[in-house]
């Protein structure tokens, strides 16, 4: 394969280290409001997925409708905790400016809301690393992962065909709709089992400073 005109990074997870924080925190609001829910609980129940989804599958386990306010709520509390444990993930910042000295495009598209990307990113000190239109959101495509509408908006928004795209993903569900929108993926890791990115269709990546010798760059 060729160099590729543009690698799209997730957010939570790949740049930075939040998967555990969020579901941590959810876990801790989805208890308190009738549905008993351990950190584990919500990694495999809700890692990756967009908050309407995960609202409505809670809801549905409970029976009824969450209390009133509950996601202000659930997002204050994750915004403090963000504020106080946050990190970026370990090469973060290396890699991506390895990329564009090379000349390659880099974006970030992610199931959060854009704000939540924007603050996660400045707490980590890598905002600055993307361009005031290199964040996506699934928030603004008609459906979130696993459905590549994602992937597709951001190539198109960045100019780059879907065949000359590069997805690091951490979730299955985001391997899956990258490889839907025809793009060679990335499975990064560190939070998710080695065996179901490679059979969600991902090439399986153990450090982000793997990426430039992955993607043909020297």
């Amino acid at each position: 394969m060729d160099v590729p005109a543009l690698v799209i990074f997730d957010c939570d997870g790949v740049l930075v280290d939040s998967e555990g924080i969020s579901n941590e925190v959810l876990a801790r609001a989805l208890s308190a409001a009738g549905v008993p829910t351990s950190t584990a609980d919500a990694l495999r129940n809700y890692k990756g997925r967009i908050l309407r989804e995960v609202i409505a599958r809670a809801e549905t386990q409970l029976g009824a409708s969450l209390p009133d306010g509950f996601i202000e709520a659930f997002e204050h509390d994750r915004v403090l905790e963000f504020r106080r444990r946050l990190k970026p993930i370990v090469g973060a910042a290396e890699t991506v400016r390895s990329l564009k000295a090379a000349g390659v495009k880099v974006c970030v598209a992610s199931q959060g809301k854009l704000e939540k990307t924007e603050l996660t990113l400045k707490l980590t000190g890598l905002r600055d690393l993307f361009g005031e239109h290199e964040l996506f959101s699934a928030y603004s495509v008609p459906r979130g992962k696993p459905h590549p509408d994602l992937f597709l908006h951001a190539a198109a928004t960045m100019r780059a065909s879907p065949d000359r795209c590069v997805v690091v993903e951490d979730t299955t569900i985001g391997v899956i709709a990258a490889r839907s929108a025809g793009m060679r993926t990335l499975g990064y890791t560190a939070n998710e089992d080695e065996s179901a990115l490679q059979a969600a269709g991902a090439e399986v990546l153990r450090s982000l400073a793997e990426i430039p010798a992955l993607i043909g760059l020297a």
